[in-house]
C-alpha cells in the first residue's frame, strides 16, 4: 500500500490531479481517497480581515479540521487491506505533523495567486456570490490563511506539480512511482 497526500491552495487543483490519480489508478487498483474538506467544522472558527476589520467565517485555518474524525478516516483506510491506494486531498494534507508521519509521497500543487483567485471567483459564482464577495473574503483573509499555513506546506513535498498546466505529464510521472511502490 501507498499512502499519497495532496496539498496545495484553495483552487489550485489538488482536487483535479486527484480525481486523476483515482481515474488512472483505480482501473487496476483499489483506491481510497479522502477529501479533507468532508471534515471540515464548518461555521466554527471566525477571523477578523488584518486591514478592513470585516469579520469572516474563516475556512483557511487548520482548526477547522475535525482531527478526530478525521485521523479515523484515514486509519480505517490504511487498515484496510484490500486498498492499494490511499490519497489524502487537501488544504492542510500536509500541515498535520502526524499525517506527514504515514505519507509515503507528498505532493504539493502549485498555482500563483492570481490564478487561484480567478478559479476561485469561477466556483464560487456558480453558487451565488457575487464577484464582490468572493474577492473581499479572498483579499481579506484567505491569502493570508495561505502564506501563513499552506505555502510553508511546500517544503514537506517529495513533489511540486505546476496547477496551471493541463497536461497529464506530472500525472503520468506520479503513477508511474505509485505503480513502482505498490509492485
Amino acid at each position: 500500500m501507498i499512502i499519497v497526500g495532496i496539498g496545495g491552495g484553495t483552487c489550485s487543483g489538488k482536487t483535479t490531479l486527484t480525481g486523476r490519480l483515482e481515474k488512472a489508478l483505480g482501473a487496476k487498483y483499489k483506491v481510497a481517497v479522502i477529501n479533507m474538506d468532508t471534515y471540515f467544522r464548518w461555521m466554527t472558527l471566525y477571523t477578523t480581515a488584518p486591514f478592513t476589520g470585516i469579520e469572516y467565517v474563516d475556512h483557511n485555518h487548520p482548526n477547522v479540521v475535525d482531527l478526530d474524525k478525521f485521523y479515523a478516516a484515514v486509519e480505517a483506510a490504511i487498515s484496510d487491506t484490500s486498498n492499494n491506494v490511499v490519497l489524502v486531498e487537501g488544504l492542510f494534507a500536509l500541515y498535520f505533523g502526524k499525517l506527514r508521519e504515514k505519507l509515503d509521497l507528498k505532493i504539493f500543487v502549485d498555482l500563483g495567486s492570481d490564478q487561484r483567485l480567478y478559479r476561485r471567483l469561477k466556483r464560487h459564482m456558480a453558487h451565488g456570490e457575487t464577484m464582490d464577495e468572493v474577492g473581499s473574503r479572498y483579499l481579506d483573509t484567505v491569502r493570508y490563511r495561505h502564506d501563513e499555513f499552506v505555502e510553508p506546506t511546500r517544503w514537506y513535498a517529495d513533489v511540486i506539480v505546476n496547477g496551471s498546466l493541463d497536461t497529464h505529464k506530472g500525472t503520468d510521472i506520479i503513477i508511474s512511482h505509485i505503480e513502482a511502490r505498490i509492485l
